[in-house]
C-alpha cells in the first residue's frame, strides 16, 4: 500500500502547486479552456445578426446598431456581470451553477425554508439541464461553422461539409477516452493564435471603413430598437450569439482563478473579439448583401482562406472539448450530490483531478451532436437552438447569484434588487428574443433541459423515499449492540465492511447477514461516505474514526462533490490512523436491492418507473467505490417504492 500512499500525497501536493502556478501560465491555459466557446462566436454571430430572415433593411444605421448591440452586450454581460460580480461567488475557488447550489443549500435548512430550498434546487437543476443542451450544441455548431469555410473557399466542396463535420465529431469524441492531458498543452497556444488571427483579419477592414467605430456610441443601440421595433427586438436572438460561452468564465474558474481569467479577457480576448466583430461590420458596411452568406470568411480571400479554415477548425475543436469536459464534470458533481445514479468515471490524468472521462455520457453526446448536424445541415439552423440554452442559463445564474448576495453575503436587499433588475433586463431580453425560435430549433435545449430535470429530480426523490423506507425498517445501533451482548454470536476471523447511508442505525445488509448466518466477523467496519457541499476535501480531513462496542468501528469518510469516493483509499487512511487491518482478510458486504414500482411512496407512477430504470442501469457499487470484486458479498432484497 506504500506506493498508493505516496501517490495520494503527491496528488495533494500537485493540486497545491497548481493553485500557486504563475499567473501567466494559468492565463495561457485559460485561453483554450475558458474562452474557446466565446472565442469562436465570430464564426457565426455577425452573419446571423444580419440574416435577411429578420426582415431588417441593410442600412448604415442598422449595421451600426447591430455592432453597437454586440459591443454593449459583451461589455455589460461579460465584463460587468460575470467578471465584475458573478466571479465573486466562489466556493473554495470553484464556480458554476452547482457551486451556487452548494453555497445556498446549507443556508436553507429547516421546514420554514422548505419551499425556498425546493425553488433553489429546481432552478439550479434546470440550469444544469440546459448546460447539457449547451454541451451538445457547442460541438455541432462550432465544428460545422468552421468547416463551412471550405465551402466558401471552394464552392464545389459544399456537399462534403456535413460529412467532413461528422468525421471530425466522431474523431473528437473517440479521443475523449485518452483525456485532455496530451492535447491540453496545445489549447492555450492554439487559441492565442486564433485570437491574433481574427484580430488581424478585422483590422484592415476597420482601417478601410473607420466610420464603423461610431457603433461604440450606445445611441446606435437604442435608436436601433426605436427604429425597427419588433423586428429589432427579435434580432437580439442572433446578437446573443456573441456572448455564448460567458457561463464558462464562471464554471471554469476553479481551474485557473479569477485573476488569470480577468487578465485574459481585458488584455487579449475582449480587444480581439471587438476587432473581429467590427471588422465584419465594416465589411458589411462596404460590400453590403454580397458578403452576407459568410461575413467571417468574407474578410479574406484567395489562398488565405485555407489556413484560416484550418485554424478555425482547430479553435472549434478546442471550444467543443471545453464544453464536453464541462459536461463530464457536471455529471460527476450531480452523481456526488445525489441527483444522478452512479456512472463509470475514468480519471485520465495523474496530475489534474478534474480531467475525467464518462463513457456513457460521451456516447450520448456524440450521437446527439451528429443527429443535430444531420438534421439542420447548416450552422445557421443551429443558431436559434443555441441562443435559447445560453440565455436561459444566464437567467438562472442571475437569480441564484442574487440569493447568494442576500443569504450569504448579507447585502442590502434593495441594492441586490437593483442589481438583479439591471442584469435580468438584459438576460430576459435575450431570452424572450430567443423564445420565438422554439419552432426553429429552440425546442432542442428545452427538451434536453426537461429530460435532465426529470432524471435528476426523480432520482433524488426516489433515493430520499428509499432512505425513509430503510429507516422505518432499521434497528438503532444501540439496540443491535444490546442484542449481540445477550446472544453472544460466534465471531469468525477477519474484517467485514458494511456501507451505510446513515450512521446511527444498523445497516439493513448487516441485519440481513446476521439474521441468516447467526455470526459476525471479529472486526466490523460501518463505513459512511458523505458528500460535502464543497468541491474538495483534503486527505487530512477525509476520515473520522470512532470505536463502538462489540468490535465495531465507525468510519465516516468525507468527499467533495468534485471527487470520486474510493474505499481502498479510505482503508489506507484508516491504517495510517492506527486501525489494524489485514487486506487479505477483508470482506465487503453490499445490498443488491430490486425495486418494484408497486408501492405507496407517493411518487407519480412515471417517476417510479424512471427511478427503477435508472437503478437497474446504475454502475455497480463494487466498481464505483473501487472494491476488489473477489471480496464482495452481495445480499439481495426486494423493495416496493
Amino acid at each position: 500500500m506504500a506506493p498508493l500512499i505516496r501517490e495520494m500525497a503527491e496528488a495533494e501536493d500537485r493540486r497545491e502547486r497548481l493553485h500557486k502556478a504563475p499567473t501567466f501560465k494559468l492565463a495561457l491555459g485559460a485561453l483554450g479552456v475558458v474562452f474557446g466557446d466565446i472565442g469562436t462566436s465570430p464564426l457565426y454571430a455577425i452573419r446571423e445578426s444580419f440574416n435577411p430572415a429578420h426582415g431588417l433593411p441593410l442600412t448604415e444605421a442598422n449595421i451600426l446598431g447591430v455592432l453597437s448591440l454586440v459591443f454593449w452586450s459583451l461589455t455589460i454581460v461579460v465584463s460587468v456581470k460575470y467578471l465584475g460580480f458573478i466571479l465573486r461567488a466562489d466556493h473554495e475557488g470553484e464556480g458554476g451553477i452547482t457551486t451556487l447550489l452548494a453555497l445556498l443549500l446549507p443556508r436553507l435548512q429547516g421546514p420554514e425554508r422548505a419551499r425556498e430550498r425546493a425553488a433553489v434546487v429546481l432552478l439550479a437543476l434546470l440550469g444544469a439541464g440546459l448546460l447539457y443542451g449547451d454541451g451538445v450544441l457547442t460541438p455541432a455548431i462550432s465544428v460545422l461553422s468552421a468547416v463551412e469555410g471550405l465551402g466558401v473557399a471552394a464552392p464545389g466542396f459544399r456537399p462534403a461539409v456535413v460529412p467532413v463535420t461528422v468525421v471530425i465529431l466522431v474523431a473528437l469524441f473517440a479521443l475523449q477516452s485518452r483525456g485532455t492531458g496530451h492535447i491540453g498543452a496545445l489549447f492555450g497556444p492554439l487559441t492565442a493564435v486564433w485570437f491574433f488571427m481574427i484580430a488581424l483579419m478585422g483590422l484592415p477592414w476597420i482601417f478601410h471603413r473607420p466610420d464603423i467605430l461610431r457603433a461604440l456610441n450606445p445611441y446606435y443601440a437604442v435608436s436601433f430598437f426605436a427604429r425597427n421595433g419588433h423586428a429589432g427586438f427579435l434580432c437580439l436572438g442572433a446578437v446573443v450569439l456573441c456572448i455564448t460561452g460567458a457561463e464558462a468564465l464562471y464554471a471554469d474558474m476553479g481551474h485557473f482563478g479569477r485573476k488569470p481569467i480577468r487578465l485574459d479577457w481585458f488584455v487579449l480576448v475582449f480587444p480581439c473579439l471587438l476587432l473581429s466583430y467590427f471588422g465584419q461590420g465594416a465589411l458589411v458596411l462596404d460590400r453590403g448583401e454580397a458578403v452576407l452568406d459568410n461575413t467571417f470568411y468574407g474578410q479574406v480571400g484567395g489562398w488565405l482562406l485555407y489556413p484560416v479554415v484550418a485554424v478555425a477548425t482547430g479553435a472549434a475543436v478546442v471550444a467543443s472539448q471545453a464544453l464536453i469536459s464541462g459536461v463530464f464534470s457536471l455529471t460527476q458533481q450531480a452523481v456526488q450530490l445525489g441527483y444522478l445514479p452512479r456512472v463509470t468515471i475514468h480519471h485520465t490524468s495523474r496530475h489534474l483531478e478534474g480531467q475525467i472521462f464518462v463513457p456513457r455520457v460521451n456516447v450520448l453526446l456524440m450521437v446527439a451532436c451528429i443527429a443535430l448536424v444531420l438534421e439542420f445541415q447548416e450552422s445557421a439552423g443551429l443558431a436559434g437552438a443555441y441562443g435559447l440554452a445560453v440565455t436561459a442559463t444566464m437567467v438562472v445564474t442571475s437569480l441564484l447569484f442574487g440569493l447568494v448576495t442576500v443569504r450569504i453575503w448579507g447585502w442590502n436587499p434593495i441594492w441586490t434588487m437593483l442589481m438583479l433588475l439591471a442584469f435580468l433586463s438584459v438576460d430576459l431580453g435575450f431570452f424572450l428574443a430567443n423564445v420565438v425560435k422554439i419552432g426553429e430549433g429552440g425546442w432542442f435545449p428545452v427538451l434536453v433541459g426537461m429530460i435532465m430535470l426529470a432524471l435528476m429530480t426523480s432520482w433524488k426523490r426516489g433515493r430520499e423515499m428509499l432512505g425513509k423506507r430503510m429507516e422505518e425498517l432499521a434497528v438503532p445501533l444501540d439496540e443491535f449492540f444490546e442484542q449481540l451482548a445477550k446472544e453472544k454470536p460466534p465471531r469468525v476471523k477477519g474484517t467485514a465492511v458494511f456501507l451505510t447511508l446513515t450512521r446511527d442505525i444498523a445497516p439493513s445488509v448487516l441485519l440481513h447477514h446476521y439474521r441468516h448466518n447467526q455470526s459476525l466477523h471479529r472486526q466490523v467496519l460501518l463505513l459512511s461516505i458523505v458528500t460535502e457541499h464543497r468541491p474538495e476535501v483534503a486527505f487530512r480531513d477525509r476520515l473520522r474514526i470512532t470505536d463502538l462496542p462489540q468490535g465495531f468501528v465507525k468510519l465516516v469518510a468525507r468527499y467533495g462533490y468534485m471527487q470520486t469516493p474510493d474505499v481502498r483509499e479510505i482503508l489506507i487512511l484508516a491504517e495510517r490512523a492506527g486501525l489494524k487491518l489485514d487486506p487479505e482478510h477483508i470482506s465487503y458486504f453490499l445490498g443488491r436491492e430490486t425495486y418494484l414500482n408497486t408501492g405507496d411512496s407517493g411518487m407519480a407512477k412515471w417517476r417510479r418507473s424512471l427511478f427503477v430504470f435508472l437503478s437497474r442501469n446504475a454502475r455497480p457499487a463494487t466498481e464505483f467505490f473501487g472494491l476488489p470484486p473477489d471480496r464482495v458479498i452481495e445480499l439481495g432484497a426486494q423493495i416496493r417504492i
